[in-house]
């Protein structure tokens, strides 16, 4: 058996004020279990994304999850992605918007699109559970100023190492930080 204090595991850096991997200080192998805090505005992905191999189940404890799903229609130049519903309220691009309150699960099979956010005022906990717990190609898409539309990208480490950025796999550009 093992215990741990979710308080006592170190908070990764990322898209979420705190990721902890709390399935890894347990000593889980064959699953991820991490528990999010997300503030207003905040995300528990890079970006509209997908895990090629890992189902996922996000439980929510408190406040209300905003998660976007479905298929991302291709932009105009034949690129998987374009703006979707979050971003442009455009109904017709194939996406859709489902909230997950306190007490509620939601799971992504392996392969589905989504990305989970805090589009309310108060903070949000919860827990997400991976199977198996290497998720497999992650294909990650967000919005590119330069391109013009949501783009494959890649996750990096800052050059000042302070951050972590999402970069355009289509022209370099820089699409986020996260301190």
């Amino acid at each position: 058996m093992e215990k741990v204090a979710i308080d006592d595991v170190d908070s990764w850096q990322g898209p979420a004020s705190v990721k902890r991997p709390v399935g890894r200080a347990l000593g889980v192998a064959d699953a991820a279990v991490n528990y999010y805090e997300l503030a207003p505005g905040e995300s528990f992905a890079f970006g509209y994304h997908r895990h090629e191999g890992q189902e996922e189940v996000f439980y929510v404890l408190d406040g209300v999850v905003t998660f976007e799903t479905g298929e991302p229609r291709n932009g105009s130049n034949g690129r998987t992605g374009s703006d979707a519903t979050r971003e442009t309220g455009d109904p017709d691009d194939g996406t859709a918007e489902v909230t997950a309150e306190a007490g509620e699960l939601v799971r992504f099979t392996p392969g589905e699109w989504q990305q989970g956010y805090n589009a309310d005022d108060e903070r949000v906990r919860a827990l997400a559970l991976g199977a198996p717990a290497d998720s497999g190609e992650t294909t990650i898409l967000r919005e590119c100023q330069e391109c013009g539309e949501r783009t494959g990208q890649e996750v990096g480490r800052a050059a000042d190492a302070d951050a972590l950025v999402t970069t355009c796999v289509d022209c370099g550009a820089e699409t986020g930080r996260f301190d």
